[in-house]
C-alpha cells in the first residue's frame, strides 16, 4: 500500500473541468422535489458542479484515492427550462494538503445561471467507506 501523504501526485491550482447536461424533466425542480417549476433544479446544478470538480482532479490522485465534497457556497441566479443545455466549468484555485478549493460556474445558452465555490477533501476510498459503514454497527 502506498504511503498516504496527501493522496495526490502533481495536483496544483489551475486544473480545469467542464461538463454539460441537457435539461430534461428528471433534473427539474419538480422531479427532484426542490420546487414546483419545470426548470433545472438547484440540487441538479450542485450535483453537476461536484461531478465536474471531482472528475477534473481524479487523474491526478494516487491509486485508491478519491475526493469527497465537504462545503459548497453557490448562487443559482437564473432559471433554465427543459430543452436547454447546462454547461459547468470548474477551476481548482487552492491546494492545501488534502483540501481542494474550486471556483464553479454553470451556464446555459443565455448566459450564467449559477456560480460559487466548492471544497473537496482527498480521501483513501476504502478507508473512508469502511469508516462510514462502521456507523451501521453502532
Amino acid at each position: 500500500m502506498m504511503n498516504f501523504r496527501g493522496g495526490h501526485k502533481m495536483l496544483k491550482a489551475g486544473i480545469k473541468g467542464e461538463q454539460s447536461v441537457e435539461v430534461v424533466y428528471e433534473n427539474t425542480a419538480t422531479a427532484v422535489g426542490s420546487g414546483v417549476l419545470e426548470v433545472f433544479g438547484t440540487p441538479c446544478m450542485l450535483a453537476l458542479m461536484e461531478k465536474t470538480a471531482s472528475e477534473s482532479v481524479a487523474p491526478y490522485l494516487e491509486e485508491g484515492c478519491g475526493s469527497v465534497g465537504t462545503q459548497v457556497t453557490i448562487s443559482h441566479v437564473a432559471a433554465t427550462p427543459i430543452g436547454m443545455t447546462v454547461r459547468c466549468e470548474t477551476e481548482l484555485t487552492e491546494v492545501d494538503g488534502r483540501r481542494l478549493v474550486f471556483k464553479v460556474a454553470a451556464y446555459d445558452e443565455a448566459g450564467l445561471i449559477g456560480e460559487g465555490t466548492h471544497e473537496r477533501f482527498i480521501v483513501q476510498n476504502e478507508k473512508f467507506q469502511t469508516k462510514a459503514n462502521n456507523k451501521l454497527a453502532k
